[in-house]
This record gives C-alpha cells, sequence and structure tokens, in this order.
C-alpha cells in the first residue's frame, strides 16, 4: 500500500520542503533529461512508480535521511526498487555546475553528520551513530551548494574538519563565513563571542 503519493499535494512541502509549484517544476526539468526512461534499461520493464512520484521519492530521501527500507514502504515498493530509482533519477535531479564564480562570492560552511555503516571512514558522534563529518559550503546569495568536503570521522569537530576535509582548499580566495565551531581557522568570519575572562562584548 503507497502511504506517499505526489497527487497529494499536501504531502509535497512537508517532506520536500517545496511548494507544489516548485515540485510540479522539477517533474518537468527531470522529464526532459530523460527521467520517463524504462527500470533499468531493460526493454518492456516500466517502473511501477509514475515519474512524479520517483521524483517525490527521491527529494525525500534527500531531504529526511532516511533509509531505503523506511522509504520502500512509504512508496510502497522494495527497499531495492527504491534504491534503484535515487540511483536513477539522483543524477538528473543535480544542478549543472558553474563554470566561474565571482571571486568576492561569500560562501558559508557548516558540518552535517551523515550516517553511513561504513566504520573505515565513520566514528560514534553526538548524534550516538556511526556518521561521518560532512563539510557543506553554500552561497550566500542563492543558497546553492557550491562545495564539500571529503567525509571525515564524525566524531572530529568542525574546526579539524574543515582543514582536513580538502574545503578550506576549494573556497581559497573567497569569504567564508562559519559559526563559532570553525574557530581556529584564520580567515574565516565567525559570529563575536563573549571574552573568557567574563567581560561583556563591545556595544558596537
Amino acid at each position: 500500500m503507497q502511504v506517499i503519493s505526489s497527487s497529494r499535494s499536501e504531502w509535497i512541502a512537508p517532506f520536500t520542503g517545496l511548494e507544489p509549484g516548485q515540485f510540479r517544476t522539477l517533474v518537468r526539468v527531470v522529464a526532459q533529461r530523460g527521467g520517463d526512461a524504462i527500470a533499468d534499461g531493460r526493454p518492456g520493464r516500466q517502473w511501477r512508480l509514475s515519474l512524479p512520484d520517483r521524483v517525490l521519492l527521491v527529494a525525500v530521501y534527500w531531504r529526511t535521511n532516511l533509509t531505503m527500507r523506511q522509504i520502500g514502504p512509504l512508496f510502497g515498493v522494495s527497499h531495492s526498487a527504491a534504491h534503484r530509482v535515487v540511483d536513477s533519477l539522483g543524477p538528473l535531479l543535480a544542478l549543472a555546475p558553474v563554470r566561474k564564480r565571482r571571486i568576492d562570492q561569500v560562501a558559508i560552511v557548516d558540518g552535517t553528520l551523515v550516517p553511513t555503516r561504513d566504520h573505515r571512514v565513520a566514528a560514534r558522534s553526538k548524534n550516538h551513530r556511526y556518521s561521518t563529518n560532512l563539510q557543506v559550503a553554500i552561497d550566500a546569495d542563492t543558497r546553492l551548494v557550491i562545495a564539500t568536503g571529503d567525509p571525515q570521522p564524525g566524531n572530529r569537530n568542525d574546526c579539524t574538519v574543515y582543514r582536513d576535509s580538502g574545503i578550506a582548499e576549494r573556497l581559497a580566495g573567497r569569504p567564508v563565513m562559519a559559526d563559532g565551531g570553525h574557530q581556529g581557522n584564520p580567515g574565516v568570519i565567525m559570529p563575536y563571542r563573549k571574552p573568557r575572562d567574563g567581560t561583556e562584548l563591545p556595544t558596537w
């Protein structure tokens, strides 16, 4: 039994963060990029889910971080079918990379913990799961992702991962804003903190 469907617009915003009009535009873009192709490219084998529902499945997966075994039942398919949907449509939802960016473009960086089963790159972190710390940079104006760092063990703090993941090099030469967890990295713009001796911040 399918629980979530794109035919019911009330499900779209809570699970994807998109308005119904934005979602319909996304479906049209995916269709233009070949999203209507049959399953696995095998002649005669059609997808069980319609294209809008498959796009919704991918958007829900990316937005909620649910596992395939959780996503599958929500859409009335097996976890392996959900995995095939993400693998086939995921690349079609990606934005084309911008070849040249303004040098004065301000980037905002933060780390996010991504659960993963691969213990070679993961460690127990504050979310009590084996995770990796992934540094993500967005454009301050458009809020689009412009760079990511290489995954690091989830028990490492943002300050260290920012230096070790390679994202500092990818953002070299442009202004970078981050939260207080990135202190210790010269050149990163961070909020002013109250001095450790307890004195108040200047009025300005």
